[in-house]
């Protein structure tokens, strides 16, 4: 028998960290290669972390908190215990992650003038508000 074969599949919390990994990444526009030489470790490092096939030590989660500008409670953020598994994409999650979204929100926070962006999300709501 293959040594993969015993395997245990991944921790709902290291798939659910590395969600948060590849969505704060994708938020930043990073590639997961230019992640990796911020931290020092490979693109296919970066690949395994973001599916939850690899855990994160202390240490490496730190070192992506500093590269990614957030705390390290980011990475674990809206985790519920009761939910069994990580894998439970919540709406929220699932609009996070579109490209479209990502796109959206990199040119917000390109805007410089703070009650600009104000007024734009004033703006959105208000639109939205008129659809329902």
């Amino acid at each position: 028998m293959f040594p993969s074969a015993h395997r245990k599949p991944p921790h709902p919390v290291d798939i659910y960290v590395g969600k948060r990994l590849r969505l704060r990444r994708k938020t930043l526009g990073l590639s997961q290669a230019d992640l990796g030489k911020q931290v020092g470790i490979t693109f296919q490092q970066i690949q395994k972390y973001e599916r939850g096939t690899n855990r994160m030590g202390a240490s490496r989660l730190w070192e992506f908190a500093q590269a990614l500008q957030v705390p390290v409670d980011y990475f674990f953020d809206g985790y519920k215990k009761d939910e069994g598994n990580a894998e439970c994409a919540t709406l929220e999650n699932t609009l996070l992650e579109s490209r479209e979204t990502q796109t959206l929100i990199r040119a917000y926070y390109e805007i410089s003038d703070l009650k600009l962006r104000k007024t734009i999300v004033g703006l959105i709501r208000a639109i939205a508000d008129d659809a329902t």
